[in-house]
C-alpha cells in the first residue's frame, strides 16, 4: 500500500478551469505535479526530497 497522496478524478474535474493553457511545450501532467506539491507541503519535506512518483522535484518548485 503505498503512502503517497493523489488528487481524486472528481477533484482535477474542478480544478481544471484554473490552469494555464498550454503554449508551445506542452505541460507535465497537472494531477501528478498538483498531487506532489499537496503531499510535500502536507509532510512539510524538502522539494529534493520529493518522491520519484511525482516527477522531478524542480518541476514541483517552479509550479
Amino acid at each position: 500500500m503505498s503512502n503517497l497522496f493523489w488528487l481524486s478524478d472528481d477533484q482535477m474535474l474542478r480544478l481544471t478551469p484554473y490552469f494555464p493553457k498550454s503554449r508551445g511545450k506542452p505541460r507535465v501532467d497537472n494531477k501528478r505535479v498538483l498531487s506532489g506539491i499537496i503531499f510535500m507541503n502536507h509532510n512539510g519535506l524538502r522539494w529534493c526530497d520529493a518522491p520519484s512518483e511525482y516527477g522531478s522535484p524542480k518541476t514541483l518548485y517552479n509550479r
